[in-house]
């Protein structure tokens, strides 16, 4: 996950936003629960307002994703951490090329 996006998705998740940081198992349900809430409460992201018509200029654009298509990963992750009882954790990395 990328800088800003992962950022937001902790404070969505109720954690300051720190990077490198972790959640301790204990705290993983309540922090997902947080998500979820937050994503309900923000609506629907990245629908797409074209017309019935793509004309040129759409398929130049780069389409959008969501927050919530960008949180999926951290669900998924975070559901299975839950479900296991495992702490999660999480460090700044390079971007692969």
């Amino acid at each position: 996950m990328f800088g800003d996006v992962a950022v937001t998705l902790l404070k969505m998740m109720g954690h300051s936003g720190t990077v490198p940081s972790a959640l301790l198992a204990r705290d993983v349900p309540s922090a997902l629960a947080r998500l979820k809430q937050k994503l309900d409460a923000a609506g629907p992201e990245g629908e797409s307002k074209q017309s019935g018509r793509p004309d040129a200029q759409d398929a130049q654009k780069t389409p959008v994703v969501g927050l919530r298509l960008r949180a999926y990963p951290l669900i998924q992750l975070l559901s299975a951490a839950a479900e296991q009882g495992c702490d999660v954790m999480w460090e700044e990395g390079n971007s692969p090329n």
